[in-house]
Order: C-alpha cells, then structure tokens, then sequence
C-alpha cells in the first residue's frame, strides 16, 4: 500500500517542486544505462529531469509516512543520498533535487551535489556486486532479516542424516568458536538485565511507572484475553482437523552443540 501512494503521489510531488521552484520538470520513460562501456552494469530510473537548469538536473521525488517521517529529521537519509549519487554518476549530471512529501503534508526540497569520491565507492560496490552476478557466486551473509529470508528460501530443507564436515577449515572454525563466545556473552548479558530489571520492578512494586534522572520505564499487566483451546476442540471433535486443515510449512531450526555438550 505504501508503495502504491508513492507512486499515485509522486505526480503530486513533482508538481508542488516545480510550482515552488519555478523549474520545468520532465517526466523520464526509460531505463538509463551508463555510456562508459566498462560500467555498463550501472543503470538508472529517473523521476523527472529538470529542463533548461545548469544548477539541477535530476528531480527525485520521494514520500514519508510517519514511520519513515524520521529519517528525513536530519536531512537526506543514507539510501537516498547513494541512490542520487548513484543517478548522477549513470546520467554524468552535476546535481539533483529531492523533494519529499513528508507525512502528507509537510514538503522538503534538498540539494544533492555531485560527489566524486561517494560515486567511486559506489562504483566499487556495483562492480563488485555485479562480478558476483556473472560468476554466480552468492553474496556474504550479514545480519540483515533479507540474508536470514534468502538461506531460508535457498536451502528450506535438510537432507536427512547429512553432515557437513568443516573441522579442517580454519576459517569455518573461527566462525564457530567466535558463535560459541557470543552466544556465552549475550546469556551472560542476559541474566545481567535480567536482574537489574527484576531490581527495578522490586521497587517499582506495584506502580505503573517508575522515573529516573535519565529516563523511565513503564510496567503494566496487558489485558485479560479469551483464545481457543484449539488441542482440546480437536480431541473432542477431531473430525474438524479434516473439515478446517490448516498447513504449516516447517523451517529448519539452528542449534548450537560443543563437544563438551555431546
């Protein structure tokens, strides 16, 4: 749904740019591809160019909601700062503007400048990325909630009684024992806050909240709720499993075993 107001938004946007800066906008219809042979990896969709204007040339309009509204607090955030550096090094522009309608109401024009040093990075990054690609070799893993959905999907199933052997592989074994040092600092970390919270709530007795010098917490008992005993309706009436079937695809789980554990 957000994205679908983005883009019924992004007409409105470009419009309130153009009334307010008094720049023509043109709307861009095409997949934009570097010139430099050697970068040919390097593509672009443009919002709107700006017509006739040596200072800008690239538009890119952009909404927040009030989830995202806190990002735009500082100015450009990160993605979108890389983003434009990104059009401005496919198209070889000197600048962009980023308008943002903020919360449906609230409207910021930023200038972006082109950053020589930034588009070398980016470059770098891309071509990286891209060299992966035509050798089709995977990219590291990282703690992103993406990397945990991409294993899940490339491998969703193990094959029975299977081993994989990587006792012989120095860099697989410093990966395991550093997994085995954090998994023992953060239950360490654990019972740790678990105590200074359990401190807290013993002179918190039975207040809703407590205040402090730097801050406060809150500690409320949720509401009462009703659920269905769906274990015991199915030992009554089982017949209903067959009638309301409800499937649930498995997902492999992963745990940690050391040799003094075996």
């Amino acid at each position: 749904m957000f994205l679908y107001w983005g883009k019924r938004l992004e007409p409105l946007v470009a419009e309130y740019y153009s009334m307010h800066t008094q720049y023509k906008v043109r709307r861009v219809n095409a997949v934009l591809q570097h010139p430099d042979p050697d970068k040919h990896f390097m593509l672009a969709n443009l919002d709107y160019s700006v017509v006739g204007n040596a200072d800008v040339q690239i538009l890119e309009c952009k909404t927040a909601g009030e989830h995202g509204a806190k990002l735009w607090r500082d100015g450009i955030p990160l993605y979108v700062l890389c983003q434009v550096q990104h059009q401005l090094a496919v198209t070889g522009k000197k600048a962009a503007h980023v308008c943002v309608l903020i919360c449906g109401h609230e409207t910021r024009i930023f200038k972006v400048t082109r950053s020589e040093s930034v588009i070398q990075h980016i470059v770098n990054a891309e071509r990286y990325f891209w060299d992966c690609v035509e050798k089709d070799i995977p990219p590291d893993a990282d703690a992103s909630e993406s990397a945990a959905k991409a294993l899940q999907l490339l491998y969703p199933a193990h094959v029975p009684l299977s081993v994989e052997d990587l006792s012989h592989d120095p860099h697989a074994n410093q990966l395991f024992d550093q997994l085995i040092k954090m998994k023992a600092d953060l239950q360490d970390q654990q019972e740790h806050f678990d105590q200074l919270k359990h401190q807290i709530q013993m002179l918190m007795k039975d207040n809703e909240r407590a205040v402090f010098s730097r801050g406060s917490v809150v500690w409320k008992k949720a509401k009462d709720t009703i659920s269905l005993n769906t274990k015991t309706l199915i030992e009554h009436q089982p017949e209903l499993i067959q009638q309301y079937p409800l499937h649930k695809q498995g997902s492999r789980r992963f745990n940690i075993f050391t040799d003094a554990e075996s």
